[in-house]
C-alpha cells in the first residue's frame, strides 16, 4: 500500500473540499515500463478516497484510440481532467515523492476550479494565443519542483493553447539528454527555450512570452 492510513486520512479531509468530478486516466501497460504499476496503484488508491474522483485506465499499446485522443507518447501517463474537459494537464512518470503534492494541487484546481495565481498573471496567461508545451524535469526528492509543476497546470487550466507535462528526469534518461537537464526542476517551452528552478509565477509567465517572442524572431529572419 502506498499511502498508510495517517496520509489517507488526511487526503480525505482535504477532497472533502472537492465540487466537481474529476477523471483521472492512466495510460499504462504490464511490460517494460519501469513504474507503471506502482503509479496505477498510488491512482487506485487515490481515487477510492473521494466519490468525485473516477479512474479510466488504458493499455498504451492496445488502446491506440485513446493513446491518440490525449496524445500520449510516453509511460507511466497520468492525465487530470473533468468530466467533459482536457485541460492538457499531464504527468510522465511516477507521481511519488514531493510530486504527490502537486498531484492533490492539480486534482483540487480542476475540481474546485479555482486557480492560486494573481490577477495580473491570469490575465497575461489568457491573452496567449499560440500553442505552447510547458515540460517540468523532476525528481520525486526535488521540493522545489511542485510548484514548477503546479504552475505549469495553472498556466494549462486557464488557457486551451497551452499543454503542461510534468516529466520525472529519471525515468526518460532520452528525454533528460535531449533537453540537456542537469538540474530540476528544468522547464523546457516549445522545445528551445528553458529554464533551471522555480521561479514565482510572474517570472514564469514572462518566460513563456520570451519563448514565443523567440519563436516569432525565428520565424522573422
Amino acid at each position: 500500500m502506498f499511502l498508510d492510513q495517517q496520509a489517507q486520512n488526511e487526503i480525505k479531509m482535504r477532497f472533502a473540499n472537492l465540487v466537481n468530478p474529476v477523471k483521472i486516466i492512466n495510460f499504462t501497460q504490464s511490460l517494460e515500463c519501469q513504474y507503471c504499476k506502482e503509479t496505477r496503484q498510488i491512482l487506485e488508491e487515490l481515487t477510492a478516497l473521494s466519490d468525485k474522483l473516477t479512474l479510466e485506465v488504458y493499455n498504451f499499446v492496445s488502446d491506440k484510440e485513446m493513446v491518440e485522443k490525449y496524445n500520449i507518447d510516453k509511460i507511466p501517463a497520468t492525465v487530470i481532467a473533468s468530466a467533459d474537459t482536457d485541460y492538457g494537464i499531464r504527468y510522465y512518470g511516477i507521481p511519488s515523492g514531493y510530486e504527490f503534492a502537486s498531484l492533490l494541487e492539480s486534482i483540487e484546481l480542476v475540481s474546485t476550479q479555482k486557480h492560486e495565481l494573481s490577477d495580473e498573471v491570469a490575465d497575461k496567461i489568457k491573452m496567449i494565443s499560440e500553442p505552447v508545451h510547458i515540460q517540468v524535469f523532476v525528481t520525486p526528492t526535488c521540493p522545489y519542483c511542485p510548484r514548477a509543476v503546479y504552475t505549469g497546470h495553472q498556466f494549462a487550466f486557464l488557457n486551451k493553447n497551452i499543454k503542461a507535462d510534468m516529466v520525472e528526469a529519471t525515468e526518460f534518461p532520452h528525454l533528460s539528454m535531449k533537453y540537456n537537464v542537469r538540474g530540476v526542476p528544468r522547464v523546457v517551452i516549445n522545445e528551445t527555450h528553458h529554464f533551471e528552478g522555480a521561479l514565482p509565477e510572474d517570472a514564469y509567465a514572462d518566460e513563456i512570452i520570451k519563448a514565443l517572442n523567440e519563436k516569432q524572431g525565428n520565424l522573422v529572419s
